[in-house]
């Protein structure tokens, strides 16, 4: 019990400590899913993070087996991370098999025998939610609650100021970057290229005739497209890829150390997941929905303005030859 209680201390004072090196949220949200590994007797750990409704997933991390699958969404009440955000409550099931409120997501790709989950509060309300699992059943002791519940508080402070500020730039309707957003965070990555002389490169792209879906079911369901749009795409790229909507239909991935040609096979292979992905705007009510790319690469001298205007005139023309 000794060296556990003093590997606890030092795991913690590690993460005290990277927490409070001003990294990025979803940097911040590593180091916490790291330190779950670290600390518990488990082979995955998660942490979301709620929008300012605290109904939607405004970003996340996750650490161990099943970390190359999909993020799955967020509910209220639905599964034991939601049952955790409905009820402002921690849980720990023992075995998964015997909890009515564990699902099985398809595709998971790893075994769950057994759960913690962790409400993450500030100011007495819920703003995210730190799980665990085992493939074992009864793999968490009471010890374990208390080193879950002590790790989530100790990172509260630091991630909420981070989230407050991710807020103040996100897009509420899709919860990627806002525009005003892009400019200054391209110049600050164009500076890292330079000096670690590595490539960058910017992805434009657009909803193909994304005017008819408002024009005949109405800008709820549009509202809705571009909602789940963003989420897919935010599924899909790398964790420190850079999502941003530039207005309307129009969004912007922003990719570090990333050669035009790497760039290009990407956007080519997010086209054809969004085509191949329907998307459910409303209950029972699948479409498939389409987008045009385009890729420019920073050229070693160019502003983070003119890049950007490089990939959109490149965007255009994309979506002449498509016609």
């Amino acid at each position: 019990m000794p060296d556990a209680r003093k590997d606890i201390t030092i795991v913690l004072l590690e993460l005290t400590q990277r927490l409070s090196e001003g990294r990025s949220l979803e940097d911040s949200l590593s180091a916490v899913t790291g330190a779950a590994l670290a600390l518990l007797p488990c082979d995955h750990a998660s942490i979301r993070l709620l929008d300012a409704s605290r109904t939607q997933l405004l970003t996340g991390a996750r650490a161990g087996k099943g970390t190359d699958r999909g993020t799955l969404a967020i509910k209220k009440g639905e599964g034991i991370a939601g049952w955790v955000i409905e009820y402002a409550m921690p849980a720990r099931v023992d075995d998964t098999r015997a909890d009515s409120r564990f699902l099985v997501a398809v595709g998971q790709g790893f075994k769950i025998g057994s759960i913690l989950g962790e409400p993450l509060m500030s100011a007495g309300k819920v703003i995210g939610v730190l799980s665990v699992s085992s493939p074992e059943v009864r793999a968490f002791s009471d010890r374990d609650v208390l080193v879950a519940r002590l790790l989530a508080n100790c990172s509260v402070p630091p991630i909420e100021r981070a989230r407050l500020e991710r807020l103040a730039v996100t897009d509420d309707l899709t919860l990627a970057f806002s525009d005003k957003y892009l400019e200054p965070r391209l110049r600050e990555e164009i500076e890292r290229a330079k000096a670690a002389s590595q490539p960058l490169s910017v992805i434009a792209l657009d909803l193909d005739r994304f005017k008819h879906v408002n024009a005949s079911f109405g800008q709820g369901v549009g509202d809705r497209v571009l909602a789940l749009f963003a989420d897919r795409v935010r599924a899909f790229v790398r964790g420190f890829d850079i999502v941003v909507r530039t207005g309307g239909d129009d969004f912007t991935i922003v990719m570090p150390a990333s050669s035009v040609e790497a760039a290009e096979d990407f956007a080519r292979k997010l086209e054809a997941h969004v085509a191949a992905s329907p998307i459910e705007p409303m209950a029972g009510a699948f479409m498939t929905q389409t987008i045009t790319t385009a890729v420019a690469t920073w050229d070693g001298a160019e502003s983070a303005e003119a890049l950007v205007a490089r990939a959109r005139d490149g965007l255009d023309e994309a979506k002449r030859a498509k016609g």
